[in-house]
């Protein structure tokens, strides 16, 4: 096995027992990335100088013996978490020049722990988008098909993984952003609940929503790497004063444990059959591993994603406010008034996505609109919310589809944004509600594309998300395979 397609632990084994060093695997990733990136569009900023100094320490903290898990493991970070001195442009033109002065909270216990970061990876810009089309430095390709999405916002990220330049990644997840790319590049993704992890060094879409996660090969290695980024941050107000558990510990099985099917993701439209039998077929699995399956309701999923299309471009057009070409990212030249720099500076950076969304939440948010929509959205999602609560009184997981298809053609749904949003119905609703949720690969498409399981669970309760995905991935081969490149 080449060194680049290791696992976290397979990588941490070899390390820690002296057959390999931080040094040559961070040269094998790097020497993985020049080899196969221009296929697949992953990287925004490949940082080989960091990453090979990083590494040499990690060889010192191993020979001292000081390693974690995570010391000498090349990782990438979704190019929306701040990081000193490298480049951070949330995949837009507006910030294409801009450095931050501090790491973000993630970043900061990453590099205590020893990783390795090798480069910043694309997205849809400002993490608005389900495929990764929406980017100001061209689209990601998926890794089992290259004229394919590899999902959105965090696509890159999962790219990335998923063609073996990284060994693992973080994303982040406003409405899907981290599970839905998991699902189409055949790895796995985790949403954890929020204030899990702190936000202080993300750049904000919907702050009430985003979530930063880990992306992996593997269920064990996904448990490892939130286990390094999750706890308390004095930085963040909305971080959680949680205690953090060992996610790595699975039990003894899944016998006793209640997973719910909701009835009414049975009936969306657009489900694809495959993806269908798929699920199904993991379900059954499970259900043989000794799980009970349950049915449950979640009533309010029809108004899912008119909700979350109202909250996040409200949100959205708040955040983004603060890109007017006066203090730092793109500036419009030679504009002869403030009005006329505004206006060209944010036309000519944002792309038309982010100008979509500006707009939709703008108008949400004006005088007159305010209750009718973004407080009747408010509503609703208190409702979806109080869905999942009544759901996990009857069960401790919830299972679904991630995506309701398999990857599809880059171009086919840019065209109709409604048809875009649409491929998120599975994943919104976690976001809405706070709840954690991951995607483990199930199967596969007649076509040979992924297919990913979500698991859902209450809130800070990931440590039964891996107990579930753990089992499974210990009982099928579906993680196994990897794309041709």
């Amino acid at each position: 096995m080449a060194l680049h397609e290791l696992t976290i632990l397979e990588a941490h084994k070899k390390l820690t027992g002296g057959e390999i060093s931080a040094r040559e695997l961070c040269d094998a990733v790097l020497a993985r990335i020049d080899a196969v990136d221009d296929q697949i569009n992953a990287f925004i900023t490949v940082d080989r100088e960091g990453a090979r100094m990083q590494a040499e320490k990690a060889d010192e903290m191993i020979a001292r013996g000081a390693a974690t898990p995570l010391t000498g493991i090349p990782l990438a970070l979704k190019d929306l978490i701040c990081t000193r001195g490298l480049l951070t442009t949330c995949g837009s033109k507006i910030l294409n020049n801009f450095i931050p002065p501090y790491d973000a909270t993630v970043v900061t216990r990453l590099r205590r722990a020893g990783a390795v970061v090798v480069g910043k990876t694309n997205m849809d810009e400002f993490a608005m988008g389900s495929s990764n089309e929406h980017s100001a430095f061209g689209p990601t390709h998926n890794p089992w098909d290259a004229s394919r999405i590899p999902g959105g916002s965090s696509g890159g990220s999962a790219a990335a993984v998923a063609a073996d330049m990284c060994l693992g990644a973080l994303g982040s997840d406003t409405g899907g952003s981290i599970r839905q790319p998991a699902s189409h590049c055949g790895i796995v993704g985790l949403k954890p609940t929020y204030g899990r992890v702190s936000r202080y060094g993300l750049v904000a879409f919907a702050s009430s929503l985003d979530q930063i996660g880990p992306i992996t090969k593997t269920v064990d290695d996904n448990a490892v790497l939130l286990q390094a980024i999750a706890g308390f941050d004095p930085h963040d107000a909305t971080a959680a004063p949680q205690a953090v558990p060992d996610f790595s510990v699975f039990d003894d099985g899944l016998k006793g444990l209640r997973v719910g099917i909701p009835v009414e993701y049975t009936r969306v439209q657009g489900l694809d059959a495959e993806v269908a039998a798929a699920v199904e077929q993991a379900v059954a699995r499970i259900v043989d591993l000794g799980a009970e399956a349950v049915s449950v309701s979640l009533p309010n999923t029809r108004h899912v994603v008119a909700a979350y299309y109202v909250i996040a471009p409200c949100e959205a057009s708040s955040n983004l406010a603060r890109y007017d070409g006066v203090r730092y990212g793109f500036r419009s030249a030679d504009e002869d008034s403030l009005p006329a720099l505004y206006r060209n500076t944010r036309s000519i950076g944002f792309g038309p996505e982010v100008q979509r969304r500006i707009i939709i939440g703008t108008y949400c948010l004006s005088a007159g609109y305010y209750d009718a929509y973004y407080g009747k959205a408010s509503q609703v999602r208190t409702l979806i919310a109080e869905d999942y609560q009544k759901a996990f009184e009857s069960c401790d997981v919830i299972l679904s589809p991630a995506a309701p298809t398999p990857a599809f053609p880059i171009g086919e749904k840019t065209a109709d944004p409604l048809k875009m949003y649409l491929s998120d119905i599975f994943t919104l609703s976690a976001n809405l509600a706070g709840v954690p949720g991951m995607s483990v690969p199930c199967g596969f498409s007649s076509g040979g594309l992924p297919i990913g399981l979500q698991i859902l669970a209450r809130h800070f309760n990931e440590i039964d998300i891996y107990r579930v995905g753990h089992h499974f991935q210990q009982a099928t081969d579906h993680h196994r395979p990897t794309p041709a490149l």
